[in-house]
């Protein structure tokens, strides 16, 4: 349910489980986790995240989280792997966006998605707090008010509001987003890992 491709460079992590709405499971969280863990270790220069299906994921899966999934370390383990690659790390968002799989969405260096995107964090409608560090990395990214309108509004935003807000950084048909994701990633693949690294580590 977790695809990995390697080619020099760059990895693509593309999550597969399309007749679910990609909704991650405790094994996927895991699987993930490894999967970033094992590209740090590999010296990867680029990471491209994406989704298959017209869903990037529709959060935790429902049965896994109402059994404790929701409330579990491996959401923040996971965008802790995300948040430590010395990579250029690129949320290629194929749909809609809810839950906690915001997490590692927000941890990665930057963001496209398609025009359909709705971004979604219903915890607090569920009986559940947000991750820690999803709500500080979303902040940063759109500022506490909006934040607030999200995770206590209980808003639902559109691609465009989030490019407005700054919560993703462009908007891509959905032919074209890989393409512009490898793109992105092209200066980074061509430079000195040790150099990809530092530039991340000089911007906070």
């Amino acid at each position: 349910m977790i695809n990995v491709t390697k080619t020099p460079g760059l990895w693509t992590v593309q999550l597969d489980r399309p007749d679910k709405a990609n909704a991650l499971t405790s094994a996927m969280l895991e699987t993930l986790i490894d999967a970033f863990t094992a590209a740090k270790q590999a010296q990867i220069n680029a990471l491209i995240l994406t989704g298959s299906g017209k869903v990037f994921s529709a959060g935790a899966d429902l049965a896994e989280a109402h059994a404790g999934l929701a409330t579990s370390d491996l959401w923040e383990r996971l965008s802790g792997a995300v948040a430590d690659l010395p990579a250029l790390t690129i949320a290629a968002l194929n749909g809609t966006v809810a839950g906690g799989a915001l997490g590692m969405v927000l941890a990665c260096d930057l963001r496209l998605c398609v025009p359909q995107a709705n971004f979604f964090y219903p915890v607090m409608k569920l009986g559940f707090l947000p991750q820690p560090s999803d709500a500080r990395r979303m902040a940063r990214l759109i500022g506490p008010a909006r934040t607030k309108w999200i995770l206590m509004g209980g808003q639902k935003i559109t691609a465009d509001t989030a490019r407005d807000w700054g919560l993703v950084e462009a908007i891509a048909a959905a032919q074209d987003l890989e393409a512009q994701a490898r793109g992105l990633a092209e200066a980074a693949m061509a430079a000195q890992p040790a150099l990809v690294a530092g530039i991340k580590q000089l911007v906070p």
